[in-house]
């Protein structure tokens, strides 16, 4: 992360010499996060609901102890995370939405985000509630986000997620609520976007950056989205 935001110039360059990545991007936000994805192209999204349904249907119920009579709200969850353009976190209506208790509601989420199916973002303002639901939340990865949406992907939506799941590897992301889109490390404020990304909503803020889409060289604070997938 140091090296990337302190020498972001040197860094895209060395990275734009052997490769092109702006060219995959796109594709890559589609497909090929799995590697089963080099077997089987054509079936990769059927695969991919597959994997989604043994997890959801098998492993929580015997891992977790969730009761098989309830696997079916825990795929509408995930129907409605995928659907949502990043989706902040209202409980009580969730709950009502599955038919399922609010505490239910929440260990459902914690139990997908165990098992790699989500990703639970809290927010830079802490408070008691911290403890008890995260803020928001993301499909884990955006291929998943593509597979299980029953409707047309914002591109926002699938560059949040992109952002999100290269981040949260090996570094702490909490949602910012007062300034860009997420807070890392508890020190850098990056907001996420297109090329035509602006830095009003991070003017005068140390420590923050722009990641944006569609560009393959860094101007200022604003970087190439592309430039968080060499985080690991």
């Amino acid at each position: 992360m140091d090296e990337i935001l302190s020498h972001p110039e040197e860094f895209c360059a060395e990275v734009n010499a052997a490769c092109r990545p702006i060219q995959y991007f796109k594709e890559y936000l589609q497909y090929g996060y799995y590697p089963f994805y080099l077997r089987n192209q054509a079936d990769y999204y059927t695969i991919l609901e597959n994997v989604a349904s043994f997890i959801i249907e098998t492993e929580l119920p015997l891992l977790c102890g969730v009761e098989v009579g309830n696997v079916r709200k825990q795929k509408m969850l995930l129907g409605i995370f995928s659907s949502s353009v990043p989706f902040e976190v209202d409980i009580s209506k969730l709950s009502t939405v599955i038919g399922v208790h609010r505490n239910t509601t929440v260990g459902y989420l914690y139990y997908l985000a165990r098992a790699k199916m989500l990703n639970l973002l809290f927010s830079d303002i802490h408070s008691v509630k911290k403890m008890q639901k995260p803020d928001k939340i993301y499909l884990e990865n955006s291929n998943l986000l593509y597979a299980i949406a029953t409707q047309p992907v914002a591109i926002g939506t699938a560059r949040e997620t992109f952002a999100v799941n290269q981040l949260t590897y090996e570094h702490e992301v909490e949602y910012s609520k007062q300034n860009g889109d997420f807070k890392v490390d508890g020190k850098f404020i990056m907001e996420v976007g297109g090329d035509g990304k602006g830095f009003s909503q991070i003017a005068n803020i140390a420590n923050s950056f722009v990641l944006a889409d569609d560009t393959e060289t860094p101007y200022r604070n604003k970087l190439p989205l592309w430039c968080i997938g060499f985080l690991y």
